[in-house]
């Protein structure tokens, strides 16, 4: 049963959208096969060095980085089965603090992806990563 509510709307404000985008990319994994999972995991933990993975989800993710080395990252499917959709929100939550481009890199990752770009929740979050990119660069630009 998914868990999650289902984002209806753009949200309207940043704190929105980064909790919107961190509950689709949870969603996404969800549905998301074990292959597709991993490089989810390996294209979020990129940007994190293993004191900040400490802190997030009681370790999951640093014992990850320690078992795939240093410094290319590979997530096995033994370890996929260990990481829920919480996890991984919690992760997003994380990385968006620290590297926001990380998280918008997941827009042309999901699209790539036959097994999971047709989900609605992928849709979504492509869309929501899409459009703040766009405005954070218009920003940009103005100033």
């Amino acid at each position: 049963m998914n868990t999650y509510p289902q984002a209806s709307s753009m949200p309207a404000n940043h704190q929105e959208t980064e909790a919107s985008i961190a509950q689709l990319v949870g969603q996404v994994y969800e549905i998301a096969p074990p292959a597709e999972r991993s490089r989810l995991l390996e294209h979020l933990l990129k940007p994190l060095g293993v004191l900040s993975l400490m802190a997030i989800a009681n370790g999951i993710f640093a014992s990850i980085r320690f078992r795939s080395g240093w410094p290319d990252i590979h997530v096995r499917a033994e370890d996929v089965q260990n990481v829920q959709p919480d996890d991984v929100i919690t992760l997003v939550n994380y990385v968006q603090q620290v590297s926001v481009q990380a998280v918008d890199g997941l827009a042309d990752m999901l699209a790539g992806s036959a097994a999971i770009a047709g989900s609605a929740a992928a849709i979504m979050l492509i869309a929501l990563l899409v459009q703040r990119s766009r405005s954070r660069r218009a920003e940009d630009n103005r100033h």
